[in-house]
């Protein structure tokens, strides 16, 4: 409360020193003066030319401004660092509360970050953070500042403006978003990202200073990274309230676990010639009776130190075999459900007879399931026993896919040793492939290997109907993503293949023209 105080009565100095020199003061001192000397004389002229250079003097107008210290700048972009942006929005803050003006914090996470420099590089990371701060600045005003404030993370102070509202804030994301996922040129390499963002208001930060403004965008960050790619949200007292209560135990999620709240929810997958659904992919989530749909991302690492990923399998694998009864019992012609298998499952030396298990428990041919394998996983191990389990499930008569292909860098003797049936195109292939010559080249030659190896192709994060029509025309034989549908819970999939059919059965409409 004192510290308030004390800021408020350097504001108000601050204030009024501006104002003693301000062009109002400086245009109306002459008359001032001739004032003084036709009312009082000699003395009062003395007074005034004596008294204002006093008042600015007590008001500390002769003090040597502080020194400015010396902020450190990253090594890689030439921005400042996290205290710069500290710095920044807390005077933005100040200049805010005594002019009346607004401002704003944002934050900038480069998607996957990990997974470019993995598979491009630690130079090409250094690139691409480089060319993104390039363009952050090319959309900010003069007086914004751009900082880095983590390793694929970006900081933005608004500078004081008249107004900005939730809806100017949203445009201002998203001319940020458009600036730096434009592709980025490397060597002869072009690679795409995708960036999500989060911002908050300076009028709704539940602390009004900077550092509070930035633990407030800081969780809109995290929000819009749950949510990637590509995601903005601001920030809401909501999301403080969540965060709160977003410390998940082990015992926590293993008993979600056994009750039935982590669950798959189902995303669907069609074919690129006749457009029908050929499959699910299974997608653990966890619904929580409070905290509503919890992300992979934040219960899959503790179900993994807790050693409950084989359990997690269990419940998924069994989960998702009886939605494919189901859905035949509802008349749905669904081929098969993809299970994402961890590299715990596939060191389970039983895990050929649990599978078999399942399948006769269920009435259901071992076509029906498609054995999703990482990439990683694949190019990684050279482990016996993950080999003759992937293809002991093979040899049984399930499918296996290969997931996120392009991301581990396996062999073609890899894929065939594993007895690879379908690669999963990952989404890094895909972004923007309708709109780029060498993605769609990249592309080809997935497929053209494919091929020759009498491999089936799905490409995986297909978000637009053009990406959707040229991976078709490229030849690629399944598609899945957000442009098709989003992962949804059991309940809801009957409703969408039903409607999905429906509107493939719909004739097209045809608008007469007048004339």
């Amino acid at each position: 409360m004192l510290r308030q105080i004390h800021q408020q009565i350097l504001d108000a100095r601050l204030q009024l020193r501006r104002l003693l020199i301000g062009p109002q003061t400086l245009a109306f001192l002459p008359a001032l003066a001739l004032a003084a000397f036709w009312f009082g004389g000699e003395e009062l002229l003395i007074g005034v030319t004596l008294g204002i250079p006093m008042l600015f003097a007590l008001l500390g107008g002769y003090d040597r401004p502080a020194p400015q210290p010396v902020r450190a700048c990253d090594g890689v972009t030439g921005l400042p660092m996290r205290d710069g942006l500290e710095d920044a929005l807390s005077s933005s803050m100040r200049g805010s509360l005594s002019a009346r003006r607004a401002t704003a914090c944002f934050m900038v996470s480069i998607d996957e970050y990990d997974v470019l420099v993995e598979r491009f590089g630690g130079t090409a990371g250094d690139h691409i953070l480089r060319r993104t701060a390039d363009r952050l600045r090319n959309v900010l005003r003069e007086h914004d500042l751009a900082c880095r404030t983590g390793s694929a993370s970006f900081g933005i102070a608004l500078a004081p403006v008249a107004h900005v509202d939730i809806e100017a804030a949203i445009q201002m994301a998203s001319r940020l978003q458009a600036a730096t996922e434009e592709p980025i040129v490397l060597d002869n390499t072009v690679i795409y990202v995708s960036v999500s963002i989060g911002f908050c208001l300076g009028s709704r930060t539940p602390e009004a200073s900077g550092d509070g403004l930035i633990q407030a965008t800081a969780l809109a960050l995290s929000e819009a990274v749950r949510n990637a790619p590509s995601a903005i949200r601001s920030y809401s007292d909501e999301m403080r309230r969540t965060e709160k209560s977003r410390n998940i135990f082990a015992d926590e999620a293993a008993a979600a676990l056994e009750n039935g709240d982590i669950r798959p929810h189902y995303q669907p997958q069609i074919c690129t010639d006749t457009g029908k659904v050929t499959g699910f992919e299974a997608l653990a989530r966890w619904i929580h009776p409070e905290r509503g749909t919890i992300p992979p991302a934040d219960f899959l690492p503790i179900l993994e130190n807790a050693g409950k990923l084989a359990r997690l399998g269990e419940v998924m694998l069994g989960r998702s075999l009886e939605a494919l009864r189901a859905w035949e019992e509802a008349g749905l012609d669904i081929a098969c459900v993809g299970v994402n298998f961890s590299s715990d499952e596939l060191r389970n030396p039983k895990l050929i007879d649990k599978v078999k298990w399942e399948l006769d428990r269920y009435d259901l041919a071992p076509n029906r399931l498609a054995v999703e394998v990482l990439e990683t996983v694949v190019a990684a191990t050279p482990e016996d026993v993950v080999a003759r389990n992937v293809n002991g499930l093979a040899k049984l008569g399930c499918r296996v896919d290969l997931d996120d292909f392009g991301t581990g860098h396996a062999s073609i003797s890899s894929i065939r040793r594993f007895a690879i049936g379908r690669i999963k195109i990952d989404r890094s292939f895909v972004m923007k492939v309708d709109r780029d010559p060498e993605q769609q080249r990249m592309v080809a030659a997935i497929l053209t290997m494919a091929e020759r190896l009498d491999l089936e192709t799905l490409a995986e994060g297909v978000e637009t109907a053009g990406e959707h029509a040229m991976l078709a025309q490229l030849g690629c034989d399944h598609v899945q993503g957000f442009g098709i549908g989003h992962p949804m819970p059991f309940e809801a999939t009957e409703a969408w293949v039903r409607n999905h059919m429906a509107s493939l059965e719909a004739p097209p409409s045809i608008t007469r023209r007048n004339g």
